[in-house]
């Protein structure tokens, strides 16, 4: 498994473009107040079955990755050993999270220093961008993570699908 969050998101309006009416285009607003705070995907990467999983979080701390990741234990039988690969973010290195992992029949492996981009799950956040972000303007945060979660199931219904495979290809690296 391949591990890593995918954020900030915060609700403000993305550019893009789409197929309106001539002389009609989509308006985004100029403006907007970042009033709703901001939310993080925690995303993860089955490479055997080629699947994603996510869930959206308000905050990135070292208790939301445990939820997070003993939601992916319950995914796999107990005696199976489950590799999960991580960047070295400090609430992945924490003492509850890696006491939690020795306990469990889980190895967390660490990319090396400054190269977060070895994580495989990284290709998959650019996709994501292109299908889920650009060109929106969601109204909440609830509308939003109901974009996600459709864009995942569709995506491990057609992880081959060409547009998808271009899109892996962009990778950001921060």
């Amino acid at each position: 498994m391949c591990v890593d969050e995918f954020g900030p998101l915060s609700i403000q309006p993305f550019s893009g473009c789409g197929w309106y009416p001539k002389s009609r285009p989509d308006r985004l607003p100029a403006t907007y107040r970042g009033t709703h705070g901001v939310r993080h995907l925690f995303a993860a990467l089955d490479l055997k079955a080629d699947k994603l999983y996510g869930h959206v979080s308000s905050s990135k701390k070292h208790q939301d990755i445990l939820r997070f990741l003993k939601v992916l234990r319950r995914r796999y039988h107990r005696s199976e050993r489950l590799y999960v690969v991580l960047d070295n973010f400090s609430p992945h290195k924490h003492r509850t999270v890696t006491e939690w992992a020795a306990e469990n029949n889980v190895e967390l492996v660490f990319t090396p220093t400054q190269a977060s981009w070895l994580n495989r799950i990284k290709s998959h956040f650019a996709p994501l961008r292109s299908f889920v972000l650009r060109g929106s303007n969601y109204p909440n945060h609830e509308a939003l993570a109901t974009a996600i979660r459709s864009y995942l199931r569709w995506r491990n219904k057609h992880s081959r699908h060409a547009r998808l495979l271009r899109e892996q290809k962009k990778i950001k690296v921060v």
